[in-house]
C-alpha cells in the first residue's frame, strides 16, 4: 500500500528554462510536490540575476527558487546547448515561457523534442493561444482583456500570472498521467490569457458584479467601515446572513430581504458603531464570517 504522506511527484525531474513569474511560481508548485527541479536561466549579469525578477524583487525570486537547483547556461551558443541537452537527458517534463518563434529557433519546437526524447513531455506557457502566442503581453494587459481592470486602479496581485502558474503545474500532472498510459511524452500550452478568463468567469457570471450577490448588492457580503477601521463580512448563506441580523438587532424575512436598502443601511449603521475588537466577540459568539481590518 502506498504511503498517503508521499509527495505526489517524488521521483519526477523537472526542467523549467521559463523566466519572470509564471513559470518559476509553477516549478515551485512541483517542487512543493516533491518533484526533484532545475531551473535554467543565462549567466548572471554583474552578480544580479538574468531572470528579471531577480532585478525586480530579489525577495520574491529567493523565494521561488529555494530549494531548486539553478544551472547557468547561454543558449544561444553551443556550450550552452550541450548543458540544455545534458540535462533534458533526464528530464520528465519541460517548463518554457519562450514565444513558439523562439522555441523554434533555439531547436526547442515540440516535433524535434519529440523526435530526440520520447519520454519527455513540454508544457508551454505562453501569453495567448494558438495563432496569438508571438502577441506580446503582461498579467496586466490580460486581466484587461477578461474584463477584470475595471478602473485607473492597479489590480491587487497578479492573477493571471498566478492562475497561469496553477495551470502549468495542472498541466505537468496531465503530462505526468498520460505518459503512464502512452509510455511516451505530450505538450501542453498554458496560456495566461486563458487563465485571466477562468478568473474572470464568476463576473461574467454576473455572480461578482454590482448587483450580484458576491459583488454588494447582498447586505451580508460587503466591505464596511466600522468604528475604528473596516470590516469584510461574508454572511451570503441565509444561517450566516441570520446570525448577522439577529446580533444587529436587524429583521430580514429571507434572502430577499438582504437585497433590501433598508437593510443595507441598517448593517451598515449597526457595523459602523462597533470597535474591530467588538466585531471580532461578535463573530465568535454568533457564527458570523467576517474578518477586521485597520484602516
Amino acid at each position: 500500500m502506498s504511503n498517503p504522506n508521499t509527495p505526489t511527484l517524488q521521483g519526477t525531474r523537472i526542467l523549467s528554462l521559463a523566466l519572470n513569474l509564471p513559470g518559476p511560481a509553477a516549478l515551485m508548485r512541483c517542487r512543493d510536490m516533491g518533484a526533484t527541479c532545475t531551473k535554467l536561466e543565462p549567466p548572471p549579469r554583474h552578480g544580479v540575476p538574468a531572470d528579471p525578477m531577480g532585478a525586480y524583487n530579489p525577495e520574491a525570486y529567493q523565494t521561488m527558487h529555494q530549494g531548486l537547483r539553478t544551472v547557468h547556461a547561454d543558449l544561444k551558443t553551443p556550450e550552452g546547448q550541450a548543458t540544455l541537452h545534458a540535462e533534458l537527458a533526464s528530464t520528465d517534463v519541460l517548463i518554457t515561457s519562450f514565444r513558439p518563434s523562439a522555441l523554434r529557433k533555439l531547436g526547442l519546437a515540440w516535433p524535434e523534442l519529440q523526435a530526440r526524447y520520447p519520454r519527455l513531455s513540454l508544457v508551454e506557457i505562453v501569453g495567448a493561444p494558438g495563432e496569438r502566442a508571438e502577441e506580446p503581453g503582461h498579467d496586466l494587459t490580460y486581466l484587461a482583456e477578461a474584463g477584470l481592470v475595471p478602473s485607473l486602479e492597479l489590480p491587487p496581485t497578479l492573477f493571471a500570472d498566478m492562475a497561469g502558474a496553477l495551470q502549468a503545474s495542472e498541466a505537468v500532472l496531465q503530462c505526468l498521467l498520460q505518459r503512464v498510459e502512452s509510455g511516451t511524452g505530450s505538450r501542453r500550452e498554458v496560456a495566461l490569457s486563458q487563465a485571466a478568463a477562468w478568473l474572470a468567469l464568476p463576473r461574467h457570471w454576473g455572480l461578482t458584479r454590482p448587483e450580484g450577490a458576491v459583488g454588494g448588492a447582498h447586505a451580508g457580503y460587503r466591505v464596511y467601515r466600522c468604528a475604528d477601521g473596516r470590516v469584510a463580512v461574508a454572511a451570503l448563506e441565509p444561517h450566516f446572513a441570520q446570525s448577522l441580523c439577529r446580533a444587529a438587532g436587524i429583521e430580514a424575512a429571507d434572502l430577499k430581504a438582504m437585497f433590501a436598502p433598508e437593510v443595507h443601511r441598517a448593517v451598515a449603521a449597526f457595523i459602523g458603531s462597533q470597535t474591530r475588537s467588538q466585531l471580532d466577540q461578535l463573530a465568535i459568539e454568533h457564527d458570523v464570517p467576517l474578518y477586521t481590518l485597520a484602516d
